[in-house]
């Protein structure tokens, strides 16, 4: 029977020998991301054999990860489903994508119904056009880009490190304080203080814009495998025009251009984070579905 246990920092290499073995670009199998949001979302993982497994949940809301890793993926699909059988769960598996719904599909013909939500789809774009925001279709951006220049030509961009990383913290309370009435606020900030915490031991990369020598704009992530990198937080002032634009680029073009792609995580079915992400007309939209086990 499979054991569940809340993610721990030293977990992190086993995890990621696992992760090796990934068939998806999906933004919440990287272990910063899963580490961060232990606490709001009640995750736990659990080693199978070669494979990792998670969970996010308690009771009968509880959800499963596909397992990912090396080995019989079968027997450990089936050690998911025995485990949520005895603990009277329905047998349902989150975040599952194409390559995962032919493997569990091959496994167990005729057992799934798939069910899609777009609000969870990840907005996945091609690295070299966010960094060069060529053609008319990012006119705009580089409007808001050069704009931001012209009224703050004092600004300067830097690397996120141990010396500033109190920058950002003080950065996003100060962007709390213009979102008092969105109630999931201070779970997202107790994930960010989290993530900074454990900055260097999570392997994350970020970069800050200043302006004045005063931070106005920051943003990190984690690489997914060797051709894609995940954006996991992004944070700027919103009356500060070109913040966000200019944040974007200057990061991906100071840290990202090793890899391919940039997944910037789904819009959650939010209107403004929706047009945000499509406003810059991601290259790949990865979509996601909860597959419930039928018997």
């Amino acid at each position: 029977m499979l054991e569940f246990k809340t993610p721990e920092i030293d977990d992190k290499a086993w995890v990621d020998e696992c992760f090796k073995y990934l068939k998806t670009m999906n933004c919440d199998y990287t272990f910063g991301n899963i580490f961060v949001w232990s606490t709001e979302y009640s995750t736990k993982i659990s080693r199978f054999k070669d494979f990792f497994i998670c969970s996010w949940g308690r009771g009968k809301e509880t959800n499963f990860g596909v397992p990912i890793g090396t080995g019989n993926f079968k027997e450990a699909v089936g050690a998911v489903i025995e485990y949520a059988k005895a603990n009277d769960i329905e047998p349902r598996f989150y975040g599952v994508t194409q390559a995962y719904i032919d493997m569990l599909n091959d496994a167990f013909p005729n057992s799934f119904d798939f069910i899609y939500d777009e609000g969870y789809g990840d907005y996945i774009y091609e690295v070299p056009k966010m960094a060069e925001l060529h053609g008319k279709k990012y006119h705009g951006k580089r409007n808001h880009i050069t704009n931001f220049k012209k009224n703050n030509p004092n600004w300067s961009f830097e690397i996120i490190n141990n010396d500033n990383i109190n920058d950002c913290i003080n950065l996003h309370a100060k962007w709390i304080e213009t979102h008092i009435d969105d109630s999931d606020i201070s779970f997202e900030f107790e994930a960010v203080l989290k993530a900074f915490e454990n900055y260097d031991k999570l392997g994350f990369v970020g970069g800050i814009i200043r302006i004045d020598n005063e931070a106005v704009a920051y943003t990190f992530g984690e690489p997914i495998s060797d051709e894609t990198f995940v954006t996991h937080f992004e944070k700027a002032p919103p009356e500060i025009q070109g913040a966000y634009p200019i944040i974007n680029q200057e990061f991906t073009k100071n840290c990202l251009m090793n890899y391919k792609y940039v997944n910037r995580e789904e819009d959650l079915g939010l209107e403004g984070l929706r047009k945000a992400k499509q406003s810059y007309f991601p290259e790949i939209f990865l979509k996601k579905c909860i597959a419930v086990y039928k018997g």
